[in-house]
């Protein structure tokens, strides 16, 4: 097991990509925190699945857009935990408008939830993280490409990651935590399905013609964690199917 003995945050996770995530650091032998807003039974499960694993696993009720809930929410992970060495700040929300017609309640969510709070939460993590610590952001492809007027400020927010990751990984690069950002693409899951009214006309624009599963990105994730990446740092994997090739 590649994660065996560490310690793990993942924000967002009762379900799609951050269920997908901590359930595959849990397997490669982590123990997961997990932080969740309202889907209480959800995350219920996710914890119940690693624990079968044998691993152990709490699920923290947060508000991403809650800067003492995110902040608590890493303590927490460390007092159930005993420590914490891996932070993926996974949640998200996606609002669609153009600049006309957005509102500025969706324009300060997204960038509470997109932006601020993987901010927040790294900086509460790095009072905890030891040599060979990692965080690892959830972003999108879209921060690359913006292929509708409607999704301004939400690539806005994304694409806020990339430079965020970069600078983070310069400052923690001395004590050996490493810092980086996955973009994914069309994924299929609740958001987004791959049987959704846009599917047929996103698919158009993939290598692959497909969209990708959520172990697609925990596969990822879980190799950034581990030590087979320890001189990866500051970089961007983009997990698209092709999308933006």
């Amino acid at each position: 097991m590649t994660l065996a003995g560490k310690r793990a945050l993942v924000t967002g996770a009762s379900r799609g990509i951050g269920a997908a995530i901590a359930k595959a650091l849990a397997a490669e032998g982590a123990d997961v925190a997990i932080t969740y807003e309202k889907s209480a039974d959800s995350a219920a499960r996710v914890v119940d699945a690693i624990k079968a694993g044998g691993r152990k696993a709490v699920a923290i009720q947060a508000d991403s857009a809650d800067v003492a809930a995110v902040q608590a929410s890493v303590e927490k992970t460390v007092a159930a935990l005993g420590g914490l060495d891996i932070l993926v700040n996974n949640a998200g929300i996606l609002r669609l408008g153009g600049l006309n017609d957005i509102s500025l309640g969706d324009i300060d969510a997204l960038l509470n939830v997109n932006v601020r709070s993987p901010i927040v939460a790294s900086k509460a993590a790095l009072r905890h993280l030891g040599k060979g610590g990692r965080i690892i952001t959830i972003g999108s492809d879209f921060a690359d490409r913006v292929p509708s007027p409607v999704l301004g400020v939400y690539a806005a927010s994304k694409s806020a990651l990339a430079a965020f990751t970069k600078a983070l990984a310069r400052e923690v690069g001395p004590r050996d935590v490493t810092v980086n950002l996955i973009q994914p693409g069309s994924i299929d899951t609740d958001m987004n399905p791959a049987s959704g009214p846009t599917a047929e006309t996103l698919k158009q624009f993939m290598a692959l013609g497909r969209y990708g599963a959520t172990d697609d990105i925990a596969n990822a994730v879980a190799f950034l964690a581990s030590a087979k990446a320890k001189y990866i740092t500051g970089s961007t994997l983009t997990v698209d199917g092709g999308a933006n090739a």
